[in-house]
């Protein structure tokens, strides 16, 4: 599917989300990776086959500074 020189990463490697933007939706929110990645804006995923992946919760270290301080 990648036509890029070197290859995109694979849907499937590890370092998947470092493939290049093919079509770009942000009034609607999304975007499709070369590699077939659909990939939202509230950094869910959708893999080729429908397999999703849950957004990561990123915890900011004031927050969690904050809850240890308590």
């Amino acid at each position: 599917m990648c036509q890029h020189r070197p290859q995109c990463p694979n849907a499937l490697a590890s370092d998947r989300m470092a493939a290049r933007v093919a079509v770009s939706h942000p009034e609607q929110g999304w975007s499709l990776l070369c590699n077939g990645i659909v990939l939202f804006d509230d950094a869910g995923v959708l893999l080729p086959g429908s397999q999703t992946l849950v957004p990561r919760v990123i915890d900011r270290p004031a927050k969690a500074a904050l809850r240890t301080a308590a």
